[in-house]
């Protein structure tokens, strides 16, 4: 099951489980739209993995399945 990542590892923005803004690599490195396609132009900082746009859990299972707290950056 996907973490859920709460944040960009670049700028720190907030990326919340309903985010439409969140990508993800094969590793689950997770940034915004705007740093994983302008700052790192697609590719992975951490593996040199391509990103993907992280699914929306949907709300209803966010209490059995709750996302991540834990932020990360770079």
């Amino acid at each position: 099951m996907l973490e859920l990542r709460p944040n960009c590892e670049t700028c720190d923005c907030d990326l919340p489980p309903d985010s439409p803004d969140a990508m993800i690599c094969s590793f689950e490195c997770t940034f915004c739209c705007s740093c994983a396609e302008g700052t790192h132009a697609g590719i992975c900082p951490n593996c040199g993995g391509e990103f993907v746009r992280r699914p929306v859990r949907p709300a209803k299972l966010l209490d059995r399945y709750p996302a991540s707290t834990k932020r990360k950056t770079l």
